[in-house]
């Protein structure tokens, strides 16, 4: 389609509508397209930026590509990569081929009648290679604003202007896509949503297209935010919203059951009726325990389907100072423990503890979800409150959570996944949330009435989050630790 384009529509306030009206959240993408909008709006010419969309599956990303086309006003190409691994179909086969054809790209391009469509790159990230040839490597020249004027496609023979194409790419794990690769895209992260977030994509969108998929009629079937949350919490664990559609297709089509057959139904739904269509609940989420008991500490964890709390339980049998981990931990887990045991040893004097007990008890320390394997730095805070705890023998403070890296030198270091953690921290009933002075800025970017209900306090040192973390009150029944040396002075 040489010369052929379609007139973008400059509306911006109906562009804001449209995206609005199709994506619940995603504040980041809409604002970098109006942007980008309002650019082409005031410059005619300007080169279209070739974004990234990453994040866990069911989040909206191929969709949104959709909306970006009719908030636009431009034809809509999509084209997956997952699994493709011969460069022809990028850059079409030369014509001494028998079945030589062009490539994918300049094929699209035909079929969308339009030299500037918004062309969707599905699954960038799932690109295999092979002896044909690396199909990632022949994207950089379709990909790079700089050199994508003159794309040259073997079957053509004539470089072809691929500048005016808004190139959007989408992935769930972007460590996968090469290097040169991702240094040509702007990488915009879509994270997971939160249930109240899921409630409202539930009730804008997933029911109404449900109601309709089933042929039903509004007035049959009502589903209340009581209903849908329990839905959410016991019946799916993801990031994004496919499972939640799939459980409200299985109450749409009991509906349809009972409206075809004529039975009688409740038209709005209880949570008495979800568990007898949908079954016994499937996940059940971790609430907080009582600090009755020394040495169990709550922590936070981030997971491919969104952040959950992890306990941390530490025990002392009588011994010789050996550490024991369990729980599935990596590596990663298992160096957290040691150096919060070895600056436990090196600081017990701050805290009371007599330096030669660490040679009389063995320490055990576990995770619970054995079968589940974790890792990573994060649970470094808690390991060394939960260690403080068993040999002081002090309880936790109620209510509390913790997340952030330790290192010997007794400073507590920033982590990942802020937004996903403080949102389980908040489902579980936690109050008060220790992190890292470097995660502050973190938490200013989340919406404020997430953080409703929800205090935090921000530590540089290790010892902070001890004094914070314990109080000056026994547990019942306070193991004596100090008891061996009694003997030993005897």
């Amino acid at each position: 389609p040489w010369g052929e384009f379609t007139k973008d529509s400059f509306d911006l306030k109906r562009a804001q509508k449209i995206l609005d009206r199709d994506h619940y959240g995603l504040d980041k993408v809409k604002k970098r397209v109006m942007e980008y909008l309002a650019v082409l709006k005031l410059k005619n010419d300007m080169k279209s930026p070739i974004m990234c969309l990453y994040g866990p599956p069911g989040v909206g990303k191929t969709s949104l590509g959709k909306s970006i086309a009719e908030a636009l006003g431009r034809k809509y190409v999509r084209m997956s990569l997952g699994g493709m691994r011969d460069e022809a179909e990028i850059r079409g086969h030369r014509k001494t081929y028998i079945g030589a054809m062009p490539g994918r790209i300049i094929q699209n391009l035909k079929k969308a009648k339009s030299s500037n469509p918004i062309y969707v790159l599905d699954e960038i990230d799932k690109l295999a290679r092979d002896f044909h040839g690396d199909p990632s490597s022949a994207l950089l020249e379709v990909l790079d604003p700089e050199q994508n004027n003159a794309f040259y496609d073997n079957y053509v023979e004539i470089d072809y202007d691929l500048s005016n194409v808004l190139f959007i790419a989408t992935a769930n794990n972007i460590s996968s896509i090469q290097p040169a690769l991702r240094d040509r895209m702007e990488f915009i992260e879509i994270s997971g949503y939160t249930v109240e977030e899921k409630i409202e994509i539930a009730l804008r969108h997933l029911l109404p297209k449900q109601i309709e998929a089933h042929g039903l009629k509004k007035s049959q079937i009502s589903l209340g935010k009581k209903v849908l949350e329990k839905v959410i919490e016991n019946y799916t664990s993801e990031s994004g919203v496919r499972g939640l559609e799939k459980n409200i297709a299985g109450l749409a089509r009991h509906i349809a059951k009972c409206v075809a057959t004529k039975e009688k139904y409740n038209v709005k739904l209880t949570e008495a009726d979800v568990v007898r269509i949908l079954g016994a609940p499937r996940f059940v989420r971790d609430r907080y325990l009582s600090n009755g008991v020394a040495g169990v500490v709550t922590g936070l964890a981030w997971t491919s389907v969104g952040g959950e709390i992890l306990f941390i339980e530490t025990s002392l049998s009588r011994g010789k100072g050996k550490l024991t981990l369990t729980g599935n931990l990596g590596d990663v887990m298992k160096e957290s423990a040691t150096i919060a045991l070895a600056y436990l040893k090196s600081h017990a004097d701050d805290l009371d503890i007599d330096p030669r007990v660490f040679d009389h008890w063995d320490i055990h320390l576990h995770v619970p979800q054995g079968a589940t394997p974790k890792d990573g730095p994060s649970a470094g805070i808690s390991m060394l409150t939960a260690l403080a705890s068993v040999f002081t023998q002090r309880k936790v403070k109620s209510k509390l959570a913790m997340t952030g890296e330790i290192t010997l030198r007794g400073k507590v270091l920033p982590v990942g996944g802020i937004r996903e953690k403080i949102l389980a921290a908040k489902r579980a009933g936690i109050k008060d949330i220790i992190l890292s002075k470097d995660n502050e800025k973190d938490i200013k970017e989340i919406k404020a009435h997430y953080l409703k209900d929800l205090s935090f306090h921000y530590v540089e040192k290790m010892i902070e989050v001890v004094q914070l973390a314990l109080t000056n009150q026994k547990v019942k029944s306070p193991v004596e630790v100090e008891k061996p040396l009694q003997k030993v002075a005897k």
